[in-house]
């Protein structure tokens, strides 16, 4: 779907990020990567299989993946950390998971407790969560995301997977991000369900959202971001407004270490 572009100020900048193995310590996984991302503005990683995307994305968020990370997180051109999980969700970083049914959701559970596992502290009240604005919020999510169940105490394991995706949206939405990380986000969805995905993407980009797309899919990330990053054996080989990019530059940069 078209939208209509106002990109605002930087919102989030990554500096000179590196990230070893998570076992094998001395193999490097991304090499001195740095990407930035403005308010309004959908960047796209692209990278083919093995190149580092999820690694990159992962490690950002709360050092989820790999060792011995080095490198600066800016949020609004202030330094900030984020070496746990919890501590990037208070600092306003989201990641949606590529693997939604095993890192996303708790399939054997109803949405409502889907939608707010990652921002609880909301709802508690001295260590209780309100159970009434629980179920308040989640259907305020269901409706506003057209999550296609009859009520938010739906299981969420027997949705459609593009409702399922619209559940793991929610989740990372209710926690206030800035910065919204989405991994292959249209991954094992039919074609109706990402146009809605898409239609949400741009409708978080108006909002001053900064969003980071990762995607296989070339014409994805051509079709629906504003500046991509080619990503190639861990490095960040470059990068082009959608406006100049086409597939054949975008994956001369993608093959660009293996051409060497």
């Amino acid at each position: 779907p078209d939208r209509s572009v106002e990109i605002g100020d930087e919102i989030f900048r990554v500096e000179d990020w590196t990230v070893h193995h998570p076992t094998d310590h001395d193999r490097t996984i991304i090499h001195g990567a740095s990407l930035s991302v403005r308010a309004g503005e959908v960047v796209g990683i692209a990278g083919l299989m093995g190149a580092g995307r999820t690694e990159l994305a992962m490690s950002i968020f709360g050092r989820s993946y790999g060792s011995r990370i080095s490198g600066r997180l800016y949020m609004h051109g202030k330094e900030i950390t984020a070496r746990s999980v919890p501590e990037a969700i208070r600092n306003g970083i989201a990641y949606a998971t590529e693997d939604r049914k095993v890192y996303g959701l708790n399939l054997i559970d109803d949405i409502k407790r889907n939608i707010s596992a990652a921002g609880l502290g909301k709802l508690a009240k001295r260590g209780w969560v309100d159970g009434g604005e629980e179920h308040i919020v989640a259907e305020g999510y269901r409706q506003s995301m057209n999550i296609k169940a009859p009520t938010v105490d739906a299981i969420t394991g027997k949705l459609s997977g593009g409702n399922q995706q619209k559940v793991v949206l929610s989740k990372w939405l209710y926690s206030d991000p800035e910065v919204l990380i989405l991994d292959e986000p249209t991954r094992g969805i039919d074609v109706g369900a990402k146009y809605e995905i898409y239609t949400i993407i741009n409708r978080l980009a108006s909002e001053g959202k900064a969003i980071i797309v990762i995607s296989s899919e070339l014409p994805e990330l051509l079709g629906i971001c504003d500046r991509i990053y080619a990503l190639s054996e861990g490095r960040i080989t470059g990068q082009m407004p959608v406006a100049d990019a086409t597939p054949e530059a975008l994956l001369k940069l993608m093959t660009l270490e293996k051409q060497r």
